[in-house]
């Protein structure tokens, strides 16, 4: 199984979100991510950016790549730290990174509105380079993924944490179920099922199943992904009951559809090493 979300920080590098007070605030490296994944049948992460603040954070993700590639199987950079300089310093660094550069690159905010109006100017490059759009959006993240793969034809856009809905206990969380039927005319939008521990707290596992199985129903196992979300899962549950919540709802699909979910999906959509 590959994980295609967890992260690596160190608040003394930066990560202003992290207050003191929170129980994210302390380093989670690759050794803490290496204990994390014993027993697990984990063959490999996919390295997500978890908002440093700066470019440096690229080349810290690219070096861990290099250093570990038997834990950090590819990288998900942030797309905001380089809209400052536009287009074409981009595709600069795209092309000097070569075979190392990102696998994706994220970008987040309240809604797609919201995010910078530079780091949206740098998706056309993205297209351009085959390169994965990942987007972390707290509003219509699946409407968003649709609107951009249609207006960039050939891009492949990932949605975090199943497009983040609302706890199911909420009556807003219909509208996520339209939401993904909606999705499934655009074959260029991925969902990462992944974010359940904690956006899904309190709700009872067969109704998380039943989530999980309607992603996998209507956009099939070729379009979905799995990921743990660690270490911001850590609150609610290990890494082993994250991945565990990802995979409810799975066991009605055949064996080969299930390995798609948990591997051979990732490889396709990140252009991993098989």
């Amino acid at each position: 199984m590959i994980d295609c979300h967890v992260h690596l920080w160190d608040p003394a590098e930066g990560f202003p979100w992290i207050r003191p007070e929170s129980e994210h605030h302390h380093a989670f490296g690759e050794h803490d991510l290496e204990r994390s994944g014993t027993g697990l049948g984990v063959t490999g992460a996919v390295l997500v950016e978890a908002a440093r603040g700066d470019a440096g954070e690229t080349l810290a993700l690219r070096d861990m790549r290099l250093r570990r590639p038997d834990l950090a199987v590819g990288y998900v950079a942030s797309l905001h730290v380089h809209g400052e300089g536009g287009p074409d310093p981009f595709r600069g660094l795209l092309h000097e990174l070569g075979d190392l550069r990102p696998n994706g690159m994220r970008l987040g905010g309240t809604s797609w509105t919201d995010t910078p109006e530079r780091a949206r100017a740098l998706v056309p490059v993205l297209a351009e380079t085959g390169l994965v759009l990942e987007l972390n959006l707290y509003r219509q993240a699946l409407t968003a993924a649709v609107g951009a793969a249609a207006r960039h034809p050939g891009l492949t856009v990932v949605v975090d944490h199943l497009g983040n809905p609302p706890n199911l206990r909420a009556p807003a969380a219909v509208e996520w179920y339209r939401e993904v039927e909606r999705a499934a005319a655009s074959p260029d939008v991925v969902v990462k099922i992944s974010g359940l521990l904690t956006q899904q707290h309190g709700v009872p596992p067969r109704r998380i199943a039943h989530m999980v199985r309607h992603v996998v129903d209507v956009l099939g196992p070729d379009r979905c992904l799995i990921g743990s979300d660690w270490p911001i899962c850590l609150p609610r549950g290990s890494r082993a009951e994250s991945l565990a919540a990802s995979q409810l709802g799975l066991a009605q699909l055949a064996d080969d559809q299930r390995e798609r979910v948990r591997h051979t999906t990732a490889v396709r959509v990140y252009g991993l090493d098989g």
